[in-house]
Parts: C-alpha cells; structure tokens; sequence
C-alpha cells in the first residue's frame, strides 16, 4: 500500500485539520472531529445536514457551505458517522426553522440518522438519496444505493434553503430532485482503505466492474474493457430507460470521477454522453464534470442524470461557496 498519510489512525483527523487550513475563511472543525460546519452559521434558516464515511471527499466536508450544507459528519473512512456527531451538528447550526437531513441510502448511514432525529430538539426531516440504478439490493443498502445524485440533491436544495424556504418544502423538493435523479458508475481499478491495507477487490488487466458501489460494492456485471463510447452508452441506457424523460426535457448531466481517473478522461466520457443524450433528443441544459463523489484512489467514473424544470436550473444557477463548488452569477454554474 502506497499513500500519503502518517498513520492509519490519525488520517481522518489530519485530512480535516488540513481541510480547515486551507479553508478556514468559510468552514469550521466541530470539537474531536464530530463535524465541519459553515463558518457564518445562519440560524434563521432552515439547516442542511448531511454525513457518511470519509473516502469519498470532497463529498461531504467539501459541500459546506453557502447554497449548500451547513454542516457535515465524516465518519472513519467508509464508516457510518455516529448519532452524537450528528447531534453536536444541529446543535452548532440549526435555528428555530429546523433541520433536513440528506442521507445516501446505507443502512449504517440511515440507521444512525434516525437515531439522531429521536435524539435533537426542534423540528427535523429527512430526505433519503437512493440515485443508483445498478442493482437493487446490496449487502450495504436496502434498495438502491446513493451515490453522485447526492449532489445534486445537496445543491438543489440548498440554494432553496438559502431563499428561507420551510422545511416542509425543502424536504419535500429533495425527494422530487431525488425522484427526477438516476446514476450509475464504471470502476477500472479497485481502492484500498488504509486500515486494511490491500484492495478490496481484483480486476484483470482487461476487466472491468459495471455497476460498481461507491465502497467498492460489486456492480451488476464484471466484463472485458470497452470503449469510452461504449461504456458512456452502457451506463446511460439503464439511467435513460429508468427515468424515461421526453424528448426535449433539460438535463443536468454529472460526470463524476472516483479518485484515479484524469480529467482527461472525464471531459472525453462527458463528449460521450452529451452525444448520447442529444441522439435522446434530450437537453444538456447543465453539466458538471470532475471528482465530486470519490471512492479513494479507484479509477473510473460514474454518470448522473437529473431532468430539471426551471425553478432547478434557477437553484443550480444561483450563489454558491464552499470548498468544492463556487459560483457567483448564473451561467457559471456550466461546466
């Protein structure tokens, strides 16, 4: 095993101290790492929380911020975070308004958040981000997982919770944004968490996992290398034919790197989908390319679509500032 780290122990905790470092003008460190949370706390508001495993940055540390979370939970890397971290965040941020949580569909994940909603005082709802369309069941989740789609779904609803929505509708245009969001991801080579040591699987050099989780999970189908082309239309036919949008609808297109893929490769993946989404007669009306939802260092990418009207493009377009996403004007939200 080949990583930049110290200790295995100390990699979350090191990881945030240099996050805060360089970031310190928009993000602060809750007390024993519990949770990172917005520098101007706006109490007024109704306030986003999510969380999950580390590994997979900048999601979700890298999506605090104006227009998007107010505060976010690691966990030890691909490890559920705990009730109490989710607890001491809505009692750094949230306001008489409440507090949404977004929680990708992991049972650890789910579990752990409702335990936290019994446990806080004030008002509190949860959208749950279950985007992946590559299998239905898998030992980490109940249903499909949630994966790059937990972007859009952060975005989306943050810009709203930035307006001063209520937590009703917030919650409730969550789930439309989750409804409306399909992803599905390709991985060329495995990831090795540094506790472990070793990878967590094994591909040939001519192989390929279609499907893949964002831990690591088997995907639907292992099966020789293809073509950018080809892999592009393999991932977005299943995506397409389950969100079955008509023709002429605005699409938000993700191309979304896992750690170990050039942004090379990215921009010629995003060529492949656009093509592929105008022979749909669909709209690219957005799109965002890069490594938003990572799985350490595994190499591949996984593309998200969701059908956006115009109250979303608007969201999209509107203020945004952390440490991963930021843009002041509408326009500059596409990539």
């Amino acid at each position: 095993m080949k990583k930049l780290i110290n200790s295995v122990d100390t990699v979350l905790s090191e990881s945030l101290q240099g996050l805060l470092a360089t970031h310190g003008d928009i993000l602060s460190l809750g007390e024993d790492f519990k949770f990172v949370r917005r520098r101007d706390v706006v109490r007024t508001k109704v306030a986003l929380i999510s969380g999950g495993g580390s590994g997979h940055e900048p999601l979700h540390v890298g999506f605090v911020g104006r227009g998007m979370l107010d505060a976010a939970c690691p966990g030890q890397v691909f490890t559920s975070p705990t009730p109490d971290q989710m607890v001491a965040a809505v009692d750094a941020v949230s306001g008489a308004p409440g507090t949404l949580f977004i929680v990708k569909n992991y049972e650890g994940d789910v579990m752990n958040f409702e335990m936290a909603a019994e446990m806080v005082a004030g008002p509190v709802a949860s959208i749950i981000v279950d985007d992946d369309i590559a299998v239905k069941t898998s030992p980490h989740s109940t249903g499909r997982r949630g994966v790059a789609g937990t972007l859009a779904v952060e975005r989306i609803v943050g810009a709203a919770a930035e307006q001063g929505r209520d937590l009703e509708t917030l919650a409730a245009l969550g789930r439309t944004v989750n409804m409306r969001t399909r992803s599905m991801g390709v991985a060329l080579t495995s990831c090795t968490v540094p506790a472990v040591g070793r990878p967590t699987f094994s591909l040939g050099e001519d192989e390929m996992e279609m499907g893949v989780g964002i831990h690591g999970e088997p995907g639907c189908r292992r099966q020789r290398m293809a073509s950018a082309d080809e892999i592009a239309d393999e991932l977005l036919t299943p995506v397409l034919d389950d969100l079955a949008p008509p023709r002429g609808t605005p699409c938000l297109l993700i191309v979304n790197g896992f750690g170990g893929t050039p942004m090379m490769e990215l921009y010629l993946m995003a060529n492949s989908a656009a093509r592929i989404l105008a022979a749909h007669g669909l709209i690219l009306a957005r799109s965002l390319v890069g490594s938003f939802v990572t799985s350490l260092e595994m190499a591949g990418c996984s593309l998200t679509v969701t059908t956006m009207d115009e109250e979303a493009l608007a969201l999209w377009d509107s203020p945004v500032h952390t440490a991963a996403l930021r843009w002041e004007a509408p326009g500059l939200a596409q990539a």
